[in-house]
């Protein structure tokens, strides 16, 4: 598939079907498409947890409440797949205090946005383009920060690991779309690009 008809075919996934597996294979596909993503200094400051089957099953009791599931649980939690994305903020401090970098100490003060966070869903990204690339369904959700400590206890993620989102894949249970995105247009192109200045249209005469 070409790059153009991926990102144009993309699309979160809500309802997985539970009885189609997806191969060990194609999960190390996407991790290799994962670790292409760009990062500042080439810092790298990322980890991908990797869930199936019983270690699927206690993310969901870590991050979830008892009682009747409601249907977003219900049609995510069928997906096979689970990739925890976290992110290593320590890693960028580091690496900024190199010799060929411009600071001499590891503040956090120097960082104006968390490109840790930033580059650790630019990988996420391209999984979720990979998995449309192997006609699969992904979604990329988040972990409510109530249960980020259960899920670091449960899998054993270090403390100074952020947990920036999930990305669950799968084969999609339906073609159509899903969830509350069949009610809300997407923003045509002339609402969010500005050309030299802020709110200035192209000109293409």
């Amino acid at each position: 598939m070409e790059l153009r008809d991926a990102v144009l075919r993309r699309r979160m996934v809500r309802r997985f079907d539970a009885d189609r597996d997806v191969p060990e294979e194609t999960v190390l596909r996407l991790l290799e498409l994962a670790v292409r993503a760009p990062s500042a200094g080439f810092s790298q400051g990322w980890d991908f947890l990797v869930l199936r089957g019983d270690e699927r099953d206690a993310f969901w009791a870590a991050t979830s409440d008892d009682g009747i599931p409601d249907a977003w649980l219900r049609g995510v939690s069928a997906a096979p797949v689970l990739i925890v994305c976290c992110s290593d903020k320590n890693a960028y401090l580091r690496r900024y205090a190199r010799d060929d970098k411009p600071w001499k100490d590891q503040s956090e003060e120097h960082w104006p946005v968390p490109y840790w966070d930033v580059d650790t869903g630019m990988a996420a990204m391209l999984m979720l383009l990979g998995a449309a690339d192997e006609n699969l369904g992904a979604l990329f959700f988040g972990v409510p920060v109530e249960r980020l400590d259960a899920v670091r206890e449960e899998f054993g993620i270090p403390a100074d690991r952020g947990i920036v989102g999930v990305v669950a894949v799968g084969h999609p249970a339906e073609s159509r779309p899903s969830g509350s995105t069949r009610a809300v247009r997407r923003r045509d192109f002339g609402e969010v690009a500005h050309f030299g200045r802020f709110g200035a249209t192209a000109d293409l005469a």
